[in-house]
């Protein structure tokens, strides 16, 4: 794909390395509901809080990716729902020139960590707008949870493996 001068070095993007541009960031959906209102605003115990996050990456064409980082978070006083905030943070993210390792890399640590504090302030001006004092998400080590999601993955392609000889033995026997 590259072209050679005349002088035989490369001129094309692909010369200059790996390259990460950041295309879109947008809202791709978005929920805030306070079940118990107005009576909630009365309650008087100390809220329980409980996140979840969540990825999703779809290939757009050869260089681009859409980045989608759900974040779910339910606020409860017992087993009464106080309010609950779902937002998905997306972004179009063009990526040329990484190896396979590394672009996979890419879409579990940066992109993420690029869309993240989008999502934390849409999740405290949701909460605020709720009537609810203003809340902050603290931040969070994408690299940390990819990498457990690498051992994770390595884990069960382990037992994978080793149920598949196992299989493979006792069929034999």
């Amino acid at each position: 794909m590259s072209e050679e001068s005349a002088n035989g070095a490369a001129t094309t993007a692909e010369a200059a390395g790996p390259v990460f541009t950041v295309e879109k960031i947008y809202v791709k959906d978005v929920s805030f509901e306070v079940p118990g209102a107005p009576a909630v605003f009365n309650e008087q115990a100390q809220p329980q809080l409980q996140m979840n996050l969540q990825q999703a990456v779809q290939r757009l064409n050869d260089n681009a990716y859409e980045v989608i980082l759900g974040i779910n978070l339910t606020c409860a006083i017992g087993d009464k729902s106080v309010y609950v905030a779902e937002v998905k943070q997306a972004g179009v993210f063009g990526l040329s020139g990484f190896d396979a390792a590394t672009l996979d890399g890419m879409l579990g640590v940066h992109c993420p960590t690029v869309l993240y504090p989008y999502a934390r302030q849409l999740i405290s001006d949701l909460i605020q707008a709720g009537g609810f004092p203003p809340f902050f998400l603290q931040p969070i080590n994408f690299e940390a949870l990819y990498a457990e999601g690498l051992r994770q993955r390595a884990a069960q392609q382990a037992n994978d493996g080793a149920s598949l000889a196992g299989a493979e033995t006792a069929g034999n026997a």
